[in-house]
């Protein structure tokens, strides 16, 4: 469904010096750099599949993104989704996908939403009786009746984040762009949105590929993931995959009565308070029972939770092993 290969892209970038002798001298004569946004950037996505694309701010994520949606060119390398050159074939592309980019709005500002989705209906060509349809589908399950009658410019970030994804899905689009789609949301609404997708996923077989920097947002919805730093692909694998690389540590908490006990090998102090102790596990040296069975012996338990890594400290380590 979507073949990336060797993609290459940059950017000339002008600089000066601060101050107005430099602002005039950049009049006759400028400097440029060249930023090396993708390297030989490939990949492929399966229809219906879920995909994180994750990396720093600056890694590259955007440009490919952009790419994708027909918006820029590459400088070399292909890209062909459903048999499609994104940039060559722009109107027929665009029929087909759907996009939400937190930073940008497809919503206009100082009109209603229903307008401005009337106007989105108008220029997919959507039928009357199917934007009905979706139309009721959407704000159901996004919960925007209330929104509909508002302009764009009255709404909080979270809500028209909500109508973004609405407008974005009027069209029924095989594959879905999302840059952040659950900034700004409370946790309630995240949830819902999360849930929404799910759904959207399992009963349309939409293709979802996802760039944002909040981890439970890959944990709740992709399988897989694809690390992108300094414009390289540098991890292409599942989240499953990632769990087990990185289950070499333990996380232990415990609340407690008595004197702190002593820890002996395997483990390391996280945080340390009066009766509570945040403690790192090396299972190769230690295994739990064992750390616990000590621990028992010590002092009285009050409380005690083990768990093994979370996405985000995954994706940190991942970001100090290939230093991006």
């Amino acid at each position: 469904m979507i073949q990336v290969e060797n993609l290459n892209k940059t950017f000339r970038v002008a600089q000066r010096q601060a101050g107005l002798v430099e602002a005039v001298k950049a009049l006759f004569s400028r400097e440029y750099t060249i930023i090396q946004a993708l390297k030989d950037v490939s990949f492929s996505i399966k229809e219906g599949e879920m995909v994180g694309y994750i990396g720093p701010n600056g890694a590259g994520k955007s440009t490919t993104i952009k790419i994708m949606c027909g918006i820029l060119h590459p400088d070399s390398g292909t890209c062909e989704i459903n048999g499609r050159i994104p940039w060559r074939d722009r109107r027929s592309h665009v029929a087909t996908i759907g996009v939400v980019f937190g930073q940008r709005s497809q919503l206009w500002w100082d009109v209603p939403v229903i307008d401005s989705f009337k106007l989105l209906k108008d220029i997919y060509g959507v039928g009357e009786a199917a934007y009905r349809q979706n139309l009721e589908e959407l704000v159901e399950l996004l919960d925007l009746r209330e929104l509909l009658v508002k302009p764009t410019r009255s709404l909080s970030l979270g809500q028209r984040m909500r109508c973004e994804l609405a407008a974005s899905l009027l069209h029924e689009p095989r594959i879905l762009f999302l840059d952040e789609p659950t900034i700004g949301l409370d946790a309630v609404s995240k949830i819902a949105v999360r849930q929404f997708m799910k759904k959207l996923n399992k009963e349309r077989g939409t293709t979802v590929i996802l760039t944002t920097h909040d981890m439970q947002d890959i944990e709740a919805l992709a399988e897989r993931i694809i690390l992108i730093g300094r414009g390289q692909i540098l991890l292409d694998g599942s989240l499953a995959e990632l769990k087990r690389r990185s289950t070499a540590r333990k996380t232990i908490t415990l609340e407690y009565r008595g004197e702190a006990p002593r820890l002996g090998p395997g483990l390391n102090v996280v945080d340390v308070r009066e009766g509570r102790m945040v403690l790192e596990l090396d299972p190769r040296k230690r295994t739990v029972s064992q750390v616990i069975s000590a621990l028992a012996e010590q002092v009285e338990l009050l409380d005690l939770s083990i768990s093994g890594v979370g996405a985000e400290e995954m994706v940190a380590s991942l970001y100090q092993e290939y230093k991006i």
